[in-house]
């Protein structure tokens, strides 16, 4: 990997942020009557995009903010505008990690066209975005929060909108327990922004509509698994090589499970959540490669099905790595998420140094040092930040955070015991014999069993 293209200086990617950022603070204080020193947020943010085709939308949406008097149509254009600045942030981000892994992109797919759906629940739920807008992080409480209930109740009731209502409980449930606002000691404001700008665009007719849908036949090669657990809902993300049948140029996919979780359920526990509806995690925890036949594809998403999957050879996925990833091609990033937290590129690196100063581990690759966050592998897992430490090859995602590229570890290949043995921070997603990974499950078992018991003693009264 060329780790020069990760170090140099992407041209006006300070200037688009600093845009974001300040129209981030106006947003924190509330734009029903910004005060002067936020106002230059929104009016910069009109500059930012000038001469593009937002430009007209955006530049009376601010003046309209500014004296406060927006209305929904100018709240949908400023959130726009912010979303096209980190886009923009993210294309320059995503020209660096090309050049770095010389990898080619797929090409981008339309978006199916669906039908409209749900006018209504849409605008309730714009309005209730433009009422957070209006009052800033600092004026939320309890009775404004609340307005989300009934909406993603009714949300939640349509296939077609478990994801604008997914997103709505979470950040909902963020600002419930951050509530009241006036009392935070620090705000969230550029996730909490992002999640705002985010919901507001999903109330779009069509903005939700997946790529077009095809077909996928071939062998999937697992790379690794990402975990990613909120209060009140867990994610896996499989990376993997895809080899067509057809003989075809590999390609990189994803294959992605979500569940809603209760607070007593944590650590490997979270596995047994997710396994039943993915017999992928299993092939990945074990190191099976997966025969596919037919199976839905969007883009570079998998839409997962164990009816088009069956378990095959097993593979090693640092073979894998070494093998099939540097010419397999980058999945096309779709619009909504171009934003350069979503930036997560499979990655594998070797012949490296490792230093760790003051707890900061860094890789240096060529000569060039990169940032690596150990931290982030789950606790679900054996991978541990001091198996990273000690490793000499390493399959990671490339992130980009706090202002750098760094390196978020999926699996490596460490020395124990005069052997080189590989660390998988998704090796107990098919279950284990690991005796920290069987005490979390027992544990994940006995909490899932009580909630069972007590949800079945409340639907029969």
């Amino acid at each position: 990997m060329r780790a020069d293209s990760l170090t140099a200086t992407v041209d006006g990617l300070d200037e688009a942020l600093a845009a974001v950022d300040a129209f981030d603070l106006a947003l924190e204080a509330g734009l029903l009557r910004p005060r002067p020193d936020r106002a230059e947020g929104l009016t910069g943010l009109a500059r930012a995009v000038a001469g593009t085709p937002l430009a007209a939308r955006v530049a009376e949406a601010a003046d309209k903010a500014v004296a406060g008097a927006a209305a929904e149509d100018h709240f949908l254009a400023l959130a726009a505008a912010r979303a096209a600045l980190l886009g923009s942030a993210h294309d320059a981000l995503m020209t660096r990690v090309e050049e770095a892994t010389g990898r080619p992109r797929g090409e981008e797919s339309a978006p199916a066209h669906g039908e409209r759906q749900a006018v209504n629940l849409h605008t309730a739920a714009r309005s209730w975005l433009c009422d957070l807008a209006r009052r800033g992080w600092r004026g939320i409480d309890h009775d404004v929060v609340a307005g989300a209930a009934q909406i993603v109740s009714a949300m939640l009731a349509d296939p077609a909108l478990r994801r604008p209502a997914t997103l709505l409980d979470g950040f909902a449930a963020e600002l419930a327990a951050s509530c009241p606002g006036a009392s935070l000691a620090r705000v969230p404001a550029r996730r909490w922004a992002d999640l705002w700008t985010r919901a507001m665009l999903l109330t779009l007719p069509g903005a939700s509509a997946a790529p077009t849908a095809g077909t996928a036949t071939g062998r999937l090669l697992p790379l690794g698994v990402d975990l990613q657990e909120h209060a009140t809902a867990v994610q896996a993300q499989v990376h993997a090589v895809f080899e067509p049948a057809d003989g075809s140029a590999p390609r990189l996919v994803r294959a992605s499970v979500s569940a809603p979780k209760p607070d007593t359920v944590v650590g490997a526990g979270l596995w047994q959540l997710l396994r039943p509806h993915m017999s992928l995690l299993t092939a990945a925890g074990e190191g099976r490669s997966m025969d596919l036949t037919d199976m839905p594809v969007a883009g570079g998403d998998l839409i997962w099905s164990d009816e088009h999957a069956r378990p095959g050879e097993p593979v090693d996925p640092f073979v894998t790595a070494r093998v099939a990833l540097a010419t397999a091609a980058d999945p096309a990033t779709a619009p909504l998420d171009r934003h350069p937290a979503r930036i997560a590129v499979p990655v594998f690196l070797e012949g490296y140094t490792v230093r760790k100063d003051d707890d900061v581990l860094t890789f240096t690759v060529a000569g060039h040092p990169l940032a690596v966050d150990a931290d982030r592998a789950p606790a679900a897992g054996p991978l541990t930040p001091q198996a990273v430490a000690g490793s000499a090859a390493c399959i990671g995602l490339l992130r980009w955070d706090a202002g750098a590229y760094r390196l978020q570890p999926l699996a490596v290949e460490t020395t124990v015991r005069k052997k080189t043995v590989a660390v998988h921070a998704g090796a107990w997603a098919g279950g284990t014999a690991d005796k920290a990974g069987v005490r979390a499950e027992k544990a994940a078992t006995d909490a899932v069993a009580a909630l069972r018991e007590r949800a079945g003693r409340l639907l029969r009264k």
